[in-house]
């Protein structure tokens, strides 16, 4: 009888156990690590990551990244969840070195990392010790823009290896030269053209109109607009003469068109008329008849208000026979904006009208807004650099030979571009870095010209 009743006991005991874990799920084993298998399916810019089945994984998160100890990840590509065995990885660059790894996950639970798969992607190995100049063989010139106290030492070697052209960033413009009526300061710009000459150098000249470098005798004006008018004039022939045969192109007028549209209220405008482009157009022309006149500005490719505006522009020159040979995009860009399609955009409107094309003023920051501001360049903002110069180079190098002209860097180091104090933050956004080294930027403007 007490056996019976210990018995019956025990069994409800038993029950209640069991009704207590009911929907608990049974302990399952820990999860192992998955073992990455070889790549396949390989391209100039993608590849699909494999790896083998994990018993009770539920998902599995991968990472690819340039480094094997995977200090940075490829963007997109940092613990992405994926259900499969197999995942395309894509928008990668060419001839280049990748990393993956993957770990396997149970909800709460993960593995270790798998091993580390090193894949290759296919494409043409670029020969990173050739020069720039060298790569882009004739087919247009490759340019920097420079200053009188920077032609020595590494400037030297670099400006001489790397680029078949220069532009003044200040010595050519009107503030440093025009001292006042019939007196000019040819110190400085004759030093450039000096030392371009020794050094079998392009030059193209910039600029001969713009609103921010206005000598101070200027602004207090107090003759008449036609007086002003000749002196304009003649300012523009002196110049465009004296150099005549020795610069190949001008900057006739820069940055007209406001932002977001709409002529710039300048003492040009104010003194000259609503034709005054035109008019320093022709003075060149007549001071010139074979250099090459561009008109140069900014920001078109992401404005469109202010680009459809340069056309109109252009459009009217065209239309009353001024004499008006290319444009000048200046690209001080950032790794974010603007789109490929927007710069394309841009190019293909100026091709319609038969124009030159010059990549002015190249310069790509890494730190641009609606970023995270970095201290040090960082691998990602590097990288990211290097395909956004060698996608606008990619693109310049696709247009119609006839209208090619340069693609110009906006100076040689990154420490002395303007863009630092620009921005009051700290950039990168040039091809050298400030001991003279070439940067992955360099590199990515060798891939553009491939």
């Amino acid at each position: 009888m007490k056996n019976l009743i210990l018995f019956f006991i025990m069994s409800i005991a038993f029950l209640l156990n069991a009704c207590a874990n009911d929907g608990d799920e049974p302990d399952l084993p820990s999860l192992k690590n998955p073992v990455a298998t070889t790549p396949s399916d390989i391209t100039d810019n993608s590849f699909t990551a494999s790896w083998n089945f994990v018993s009770t994984a539920k998902s599995y998160r991968l990472d690819v990244s340039l480094q094997s100890d995977f200090t940075s990840f490829i963007e997109g590509y940092e613990s992405l969840e994926v259900t499969a065995l197999t995942a395309e990885v894509t928008d990668l660059t060419p001839a280049t070195e990748y990393y993956f790894r993957v770990k396997a996950v149970r909800e709460s639970a993960e593995s270790d990392f798998s091993n580390v798969v090193m894949v290759t992607t296919t494409g043409t190995i670029i020969d990173t010790d050739v020069n720039l100049k060298d790569k882009a063989a004739g087919n247009f010139f490759v340019g920097a823009a420079v200053s009188t106290n920077r032609l020595t030492g590494g400037y030297n070697d670099l400006l001489t290896n790397e680029f078949n052209s220069i532009t003044a960033e200040s010595e050519m413009k009107m503030r440093t030269i025009f001292l006042g009526p019939g007196d000019y300061d040819w110190t400085r710009p004759d030093a450039l053209v000096e030392y371009a000459t020794d050094n079998n150098l392009n030059i193209h000249g910039h600029a001969l109109v713009w609103h921010v470098e206005v000598p101070d005798w200027m602004t207090t004006f107090t003759g008449s607009n036609e007086e002003f008018e000749q002196i304009m004039e003649d300012y523009i022939k002196t110049v465009v003469t004296r150099y005549a045969g020795k610069i190949t192109s001008w900057d006739v007028v820069n940055e007209a068109i406001n932002d977001g549209g709409g002529v710039r209220n300048t003492i040009f405008l104010d003194k000259l008329g609503p034709d005054y482009i035109a008019k320093c157009f022709q003075w060149a022309r007549e001071a010139d008849p074979d250099v090459l006149l561009f008109y140069n500005d900014y920001n078109t490719p992401a404005d469109l208000t202010k680009q459809n505006d340069v056309y109109a522009l252009i459009d009217e020159l065209q239309a009353d026979n001024v004499p008006i040979d290319g444009l000048g995009l200046q690209m001080h860009i950032s790794i974010d904006s603007p789109t490929r399609q927007q710069i394309q955009d841009d190019v293909d409107k100026a091709l319609e009208r038969n124009l030159i094309v010059h990549f002015s003023e190249l310069d790509v920051r890494v730190n641009p807004d609606g970023r995270e501001i970095v201290g040090t360049l960082t691998e990602e903002r590097d990288f990211d650099q290097r395909l956004k110069y060698k996608e606008v180079v990619d693109l310049y190098n696709d247009i119609p030979d006839p209208f090619k002209y340069a693609i110009t860097v906006w100076g040689i180091r990154d420490p002395d571009s303007w863009i630092i104090n620009q921005y009051d933050r700290p950039d990168w956004p040039l091809l050298f870095d400030g001991s003279f080294n070439r940067k992955s930027a360099h590199t990515g403007f060798l891939e553009g010209l491939e």
